[in-house]
């Protein structure tokens, strides 16, 4: 039969699907003994610094900010980092997922710092002007994820999520990140390539070489290579390695050019408005609001990805839309203590899961604590946060490319000899890759994006979804998969839909209860469903 017909017996068999990923050394409810825990959770906190330190660099100084500011940005944004990731592993998804700042948000910040309202003389009082404004956007902007989390909209718009669907934009949500990848590396490529050889070294070949089956080298990778690079950097930075070389270069660099350890204060508890009372503008706040609901969407890959990597059941809509509903609040949070960023899952952290094979909830909750401690102690976070860009992006290439590639392990409950499978796929990725493309590149050559009116709130509420690339990916495959002669059961099947049913309620499969059940009986008072 043309097409090829059923398998004969002595032909291999394909590998079986499996809705719980095997070969996961601690999955969400199996803790690690405590000193490894402890050391687990240390690494967690370290990758999440990156994101932590390299926003508010960016954002501090156009806003009016010196060290001193920064180092109390940096400072507020790993405190709220803290409390949001205790908050979502506790009452959210209950996932060991990472709540940190986001680059979704960087946009719609920038066009607060350029509206022309805060031409003060004094750059620290129009630093405090532009961060109350940034406050008063993300208070109002952390509504959409509140309100479409708590009241159960989003579960119903991820009920038609199907294995087809998902594909897209978990992929993309790790390989859409590409920029932060390589392009960081190579700002200082002698720093950057060895760690990225390193990391890879360690984790991937000498685990299997030396002591195999201990996971010493493959688990505490990330440790192990950092310390050896960060050594290395600062023997050239002492050296005079860089003495003489250009601005651009020494910063990437340089291990003592960030500045933080100086102006970090010994002890500092952020508290909400730190800054002063936020100021409110309707144009900016629907800006922050478009940039919230994209974050939405980049999260919903993130937790979907997570779920994976920490060997769960694919996540029922419910508990999906609970973890929302508790992003909201983490964003709410942000706009309260002012740390001039939103706040969504963290994708290096996620990456990080895969890396380690450990998906403990618990070690995630230790990272908390790490972040909470090293953001109240100044001076010993901010020896960490000056970490050299450069390693930080070498991570970055392993880390989201474990995420995206959780998207493409969906495929397998999907029928990949379906042209409507290929044409959905396809496409989807094609044009999350492309349209941001487009925009960014736009955007990089003429300051501003392809829409450019007079408003700038306006310009964002277009400009920052398509330049998302798991948004538009994941928009395009969610609309197709919904749409495209979707009656037919064979269709049906091909999707995938039939393996995500047993998961659509929070009750049909016994173990929804125990990865994603709340604590301290609080399920009575709030039933999933």
């Amino acid at each position: 039969m043309a097409g090829g017909g059923a398998p004969k017996a002595d032909e291999p068999a394909p590998h079986p699907p499996k809705d719980q990923l095997p070969n996961v050394s601690y999955c969400i409810t199996s803790p690690p003994p405590w000193p490894e825990a402890i050391l687990l959770g240390f690494q967690h906190y370290l990758v999440m610094l990156g994101t932590t330190v390299i926003i508010p660099t960016a954002l501090v100084p156009q806003m009016g900010g010196g060290n001193e500011e920064k180092a109390k940005v940096i400072q507020t944004l790993l405190f709220v980092a803290g409390l949001n990731t205790l908050l979502q592993t506790w009452f959210g998804t209950r996932l060991p997922v990472v709540i940190g700042g986001s680059y979704t948000f960087v946009a719609p910040t920038i066009s607060i710092i350029l509206s022309g309202r805060w031409n003060d003389p004094d750059p620290v009082s129009r630093f405090k002007k532009v961060m109350r404004a940034t406050q008063g956007a993300l208070i109002v902007a952390s509504t959409i994820q509140i309100v479409l989390g708590f009241s159960g909209l989003w579960r119903n718009v991820t009920r038609f999520l199907s294995p087809l669907s998902a594909v897209p934009l978990v992929a993309m949500a790790g390989f859409g990140l590409y920029e932060f990848g390589f392009p960081g590396v190579a700002k200082c490529v002698e720093i950057g390539l060895p760690q990225l050889v390193i990391l890879i070294l360690f984790s991937q070949y000498l685990a299997h070489i030396i002591r195999p089956g201990k996971n010493i080298f493959d688990r505490f990778a990330v440790i192990f290579s950092v310390v050896i690079v960060w050594i290395y950097a600062h023997l050239l930075t002492v050296g005079g390695a860089y003495n003489g070389k250009p601005p651009k270069t020494q910063i990437s660099c340089r291990t003592d050019r960030s500045g933080l350890i100086s102006a970090a204060p010994w002890i500092s508890v952020p508290y909400p408005f730190q800054w002063g009372a936020p100021s409110f503008d309707a144009g900016e706040a629907f800006a922050m609001m478009m940039a919230a609901f994209v974050a939405l969407v980049e999260s919903t890959g993130g937790f979907i990805a997570v779920s994976r990597y920490a060997s769960a059941t694919p996540l029922p809509p419910s508990i999906l839309s609970r973890g929302v509903g508790w992003q909201g609040i983490a964003i709410l949070l942000s706009g309260l203590f002012g740390t001039g960023n939103g706040s969504s899952v963290s994708i290096e952290n996620a990456g990080l899961l895969a890396l380690t094979r450990v998906g403990s909830r618990r070690v995630v909750q230790i990272s908390a604590a790490f972040m909470l401690f090293f953001s109240v102690l100044g001076k010993f976070g901010a020896v960490f946060a000056s970490i050299p860009a450069p390693i930080v992006a070498a991570l970055y290439c392993l880390f989201f490319a474990y995420v995206g590639s959780a998207g493409m392990s969906f495929l397998q409950f999907c029928n990949l000899n379906s042209f409507r499978t290929k044409f959905i796929l396809g496409f989807s990725i094609f044009l999350g890759l492309s349209v941001p493309q487009y925009f960014n590149e736009y955007t990089a050559i003429n300051a501003f994006g392809p829409v450019h009116t007079t408003g700038r709130w306006f310009n964002d509420i277009i400009n920052v979804p398509f330049s998302s690339e798991a948004f538009v990916a994941g928009i395009v495959a969610y609309f197709l998969d919904n749409t495209m002669h979707k009656k037919d059961g064979q269709i049906r099947k091909d999707r995938g839909k039939q393996w995500w049913d047993k998961f659509r309620s929070f009750k049909t499969d016994t173990r929804s209860e125990e990865f994603y059940s709340l604590p301290f009986n609080l399920n009575k008072y709030f039933p999933s469903v």
